[in-house]
């Protein structure tokens, strides 16, 4: 049973969301936990129970203020100087969206090799208060307490968001926003080891069922987020 509003009492608690795309577009069910929440034992959920990559989406307005680009427009500079790379940086051959999210890849300063679950919940949670900080007016330098290459993807959402673009990335900052929390969440997908595929929709409602998490789907997102900006646009005109 799908409910929008046991997900949105879920994020305020910090608690995880298992969020399920489109079936014409990646078929994935993603475990969503509020960045400022994460610690160890997150991580450790989503790298057992998830299995996929483990990464932050960010907000672009804080993106923006963080200074943090698309990782393909910093091949497309990189690639002037390094020509080798123009064979590997063409993503017109991706076959559920036009282009990948992805950010820098980071580790927060203070950690060591940046791989254990302590180590990706420090960085991921500092992520999450530097992302509710920036959105709230406040500078920050990301350099201070941030070194790449790491270990956590940053995914920078799309500028509209399910306006423009419907991936994991912009439907868990969306469901963000909505709840009123600091749009970062630390997302995974959910693989199946029997198959060697993603987790089917049944297994991923199975899961979620049997560990009390609100199940909830890419078009109840982006149809409550419309209604939610509606709303927003009347009480401010």
């Amino acid at each position: 049973m799908i409910d929008f509003d046991d997900a949105l009492k879920a994020f305020r608690k910090g608690k995880p969301v298992l969020i399920y795309d489109f079936e014409d577009r990646e078929g994935e069910t993603d475990i969503a936990i509020p960045a400022v929440h994460v610690g160890s034992k997150e991580v450790a959920m989503m790298r057992i129970d998830g299995g996929g990559l483990i990464c932050v989406a960010i907000h672009p307005l804080a993106a923006d203020r963080l200074n943090l680009p698309f990782m393909h427009d910093i091949l497309k500079v990189a690639r002037e100087k390094l020509p080798g790379l123009n064979s590997v940086t063409e993503a017109d051959d991706i076959k559920y969206d036009s282009r990948s999210s992805f950010s820098l890849w980071v580790n927060h300063r203070d950690t060591f090799t940046g791989i254990t679950d302590i180590d990706r919940a420090l960085t991921i949670r500092r992520i999450g208060e530097i992302v509710d900080h920036v959105m709230m007016g406040g500078e920050f330098d990301f350099g201070s307490e941030f070194r790449s290459p790491g270990h956590v993807a940053l995914l920078r959402a799309a500028d509209k968001l399910v306006y423009e673009r419907v991936g994991q990335t912009e439907l868990s900052v969306a469901l963000a926003e909505m709840a009123g929390v600091a749009p970062a969440v630390a997302i995974c997908e959910m693989l199946d080891a029997e198959t060697g595929r993603a987790l089917s929709r049944e297994k991923a409602m199975k899961y979620a069922e049997e560990n009390e998490i609100p199940f909830i789907d890419g078009k109840t997102i982006v149809e409550n987020y419309r209604e939610f900006k509606e709303i927003k646009k009347k009480i401010f005109v």
